[in-house]
């Protein structure tokens, strides 16, 4: 493990969550657009994240059990962004430019499956996380610090 590895690895937190904020945002801004460029309402997005791990872990932590273990972490990697096929909120208002013309549901708009509570939760997760991984990068500075004064 090198010097800064623990520096490393907080980043690529930061960077997700960062990524992850944005997305949540563009949710949020579109919570009631009901006609986009692909047609239909807007769909909500969400952030799948996965580890980034050693391949070929050359250390192995002793405190974990060996099923579990799988080499030190490299930190955390957006894997894909991808939409939410749920169906939004039918609401009826035939008079609405984008309400459906036909079948059962004549005269309905259906509104983005965007529920703004959760967004905000999602929010809040996010940037605390970000918090955390800023505390980490501090941590390891005032470490860095630290190890610099003894060798004085």
């Amino acid at each position: 493990m090198g010097l800064f590895t623990s520096i490393n690895i907080a980043s690529t937190g930061l960077a997700a969550e960062r990524l992850k904020s944005d997305v949540i945002s563009d949710n949020i801004a579109n919570a009631s657009t009901t006609r986009t460029q692909d047609g239909g309402p807007y769909k909500r997005s969400r952030v799948i994240f996965r580890p980034v791990a050693d391949d070929n872990p050359t250390w192995r932590t002793p405190y974990l059990p060996s099923n579990l273990d799988n080499g030190v972490g490299k930190g955390v990697k957006v894997q894909e962004i991808v939409k939410d096929t749920t169906r939004g909120t039918l609401i009826y208002d035939p008079d609405h430019p984008d309400a459906i013309k036909s079948g059962p549901e004549k005269g309905y708009v259906e509104y983005p499956n965007v529920n703004i509570v959760n967004e905000m939760v999602d929010l809040i997760a996010s940037s605390r996380a970000y918090e955390a991984n800023t505390t980490v990068i501090e941590g390891a500075k005032s470490m860095f610090s630290a190890a610099l004064e003894i060798g004085r």
